[in-house]
């Protein structure tokens, strides 16, 4: 009984997503091998594999992470979010808690790796036919790239877990109720990290993942440039504060869990060489677009490296148009924390003491501000948007905004949704900016003062439609400043202030403020702006990984992660 218990508890949950039906279609009298030997069944299932990549624009119930975050609030106060925001989470409830569906997502990468090469291609090898030929050859290369595609999601969705947790059991193979679990035990962060990085290398390699793919029904698929992505996010993590120090444990028994030993900076150059890669790739199909704007909604630009797209849906506009346009429901509100880090045109930091009075604060300010943000008197949709109180979209109105910002990355503001309109959304996993961000970030940590800082974040900021002002700061630490408030706004709403603040060791004072908005009112010249406090967050240190829900610990004895 007690291995059945571990079985199901500690290993997976077999119904999340969708995944039930396709368990229950292995769970049959027809084994694995044998089902796997149809070609188009292990086609499907291969596709398969991609499901339990999360798109984050319904992350949480309705919420994106980033109302989670210092980034913004989500309007309804009594969301699975707010526990986040409350400090009101533990190993029994966690909002994000992704244990199961992502131990299940590994099982399912396992699965198919282990019997895809049972497919039976004799029906073309056998036949000499040259038509025949070609479509085996086709089919056989076919499945080869599956197996890469596999082995990349397998160690894309550990990534996944050990951001969260830390030190996880590192699954590459499947189980089964014959064998041994006691031997299964939680592995050394750095051993989780070798794993990942060293399939990514391989993947990456000349016998590995293709570069493109000339089939259009391929478009999306991954490709080396996303095992390269990948390693380059692990490599940057991996070198980063939160990863080499246990200070902040209070004498955590098992610091190999969550923490690293070895050189730093030799770990910053790691990173660095590995975002280079990536940037220096031969033949790469990849540029900075040169519309942010299109960031989110168009899968065809050529800085996308991994996305997935909602095809044909409205739910993003209807959680987070504004409140006073039909079928809007305000959802995801930008919080003044993050308005405000976006810079003057200049390239100088806002300000709101040097604000003149009755002046427009977002007026001439970086423009990737009101591509991803609508701000109150923004035209949008047609009409001015009223965020003013008394307004349309504006205080005291049920669910309006409560920080004074409506959300538009993303979104597309033509849909119609008293017609039920509906558009193409896209999510990225991995694009160019974050590349070049992480090059510049893991190089001033290994070679402050290189050349290719500089470069690489003013080519992230001189896109044809923002053209900010090149980095000007010198010096490693305001350089590292700099950098940290580029990735802000540069990758706003994309999952990942969540992770940089507490691999940066900052969770516990910018997620631990007061989460600002601003007041706005409606005078004889014009309107009156008066930042304010919206909520007091809770983030302890603690906070910094995850809890490893209870009943798993119960079940094996694991060691928990510190302080909880």
């Amino acid at each position: 009984m007690m291995k059945k218990s571990v079985y199901i508890i500690a290993l997976t949950s077999l119904c999340l997503l969708g995944s039930c039906d396709l368990d229950r279609e292995i769970q049959t009298d027809i084994s694995p091998q044998y089902a796997y030997r149809n070609f188009d069944y292990t086609m499907m299932r291969a596709n398969g594999l991609y499901g339990p990549l999360l798109r984050g624009f319904k992350y949480i119930d309705d919420a994106m992470m980033a109302s989670a975050t210092d980034e913004a609030e989500f309007v309804v106060q009594w969301a699975n979010v707010q526990n986040f925001n409350q400090g009101s989470w533990s190993e029994r409830l966690n909002p994000d808690n992704k244990w199961g569906h992502y131990f299940d997502a590994i099982r399912r990468c396992n699965l198919f790796l282990e019997n895809c090469d049972n497919v039976d291609f004799d029906q073309w090898k056998m036949d000499p036919d040259e038509n025949q030929q070609i479509i085996y050859r086709k089919n056989l290369a076919k499945l080869e790239n599956r197996k890469k595609e596999a082995r990349f999601l397998r160690a894309f969705y550990h990534f996944e877990l050990m951001k969260r947790y830390g030190g996880i059991p590192v699954m590459n193979r499947t189980y089964s109720l014959k064998d041994d679990y006691t031997v299964l035990t939680r592995r050394p962060l750095q051993d989780v990290i070798d794993f990942i990085v060293g399939e990514c290398k391989e993947l990456a390699g000349d016998e590995g993942l293709p570069v493109s793919y000339e089939e259009n029904l391929d478009y999306g698929r991954i490709t080396k440039g996303a095992a390269l992505a990948l390693r380059s996010r692990v490599l940057l993590y991996a070198a980063s504060d939160l990863y080499n120090n246990s200070a902040w444990t209070k004498g955590y028994e098992h610091p190999e869990l969550i923490s690293l030993t070895g050189d730093r900076r030799t770990k910053w150059a790691e990173a660095a060489q590995a975002a280079k890669d990536l940037i220096l790739m031969p033949e790469s199909p990849y540029s900075l677009c040169n519309d942010y704007s299109k960031i989110g909604k168009d899968a065809n630009i050529s800085e996308l490296i991994l996305f997935r797209i909602e095809s044909q849906s409205n739910d993003l506009e209807r959680i987070n148009y504004p409140i006073g346009y039909l079928g809007g429901g305000t959802g995801n509100m930008p919080s003044g924390n993050l308005v405000d880090a976006y810079q003057k045109s200049n390239g100088e930091m806002f300000d709101w003491t040097k604000l003149a009075n009755d002046a427009d604060p977002y007026a001439d300010r970086d423009p990737r501000l009101k591509m991803s943000i609508i701000t109150n008197n923004d035209t949008y949709k047609g009409r001015p948007v009223e965020i003013w109180e008394g307004g349309k979209d504006g205080q005291p109105i049920e669910r309006s905004t409560r920080t004074g910002y409506y959300l538009k990355k993303f979104l597309d503001e033509n849909i119609n949704l008293l017609e039920n309109g509906t558009s193409v959304h896209v999510w990225p996993y991995f694009r160019l900016a974050e590349i070049y961000l992480n090059y510049a970030e893991a190089l001033n940590e290994c070679d402050p003062g290189n050349a290719d800082i500089k470069k690489y974040v003013d080519m992230v900021r001189d896109r044809q439609n923002v053209k900010m002002p090149g980095m000007t700061v010198t010096g490693q630490e305001d350089v590292r400043e700099f950098i940290r408030n580029e990735r802000r706004v540069e990758l706003a709403f994309e999952d990942h202030r969540a992770w940089d603040t507490r691999r940066w060791m900052i969770a516990d004072k910018v997620e631990n403020l007061k989460l600002r908005g601003v007041r706005v009112t409606k005078s004889p010249t014009g309107f009156v702006y008066q930042p304010n406090e919206v909520e007091t967050r809770v983030f302890e240190p603690r906070m910094y990984f995850y809890p490893i829900p209870l009943n798993e610990i119960n079940v094996t004895g694991w060691p928990q992660n510190p302080l909880w």
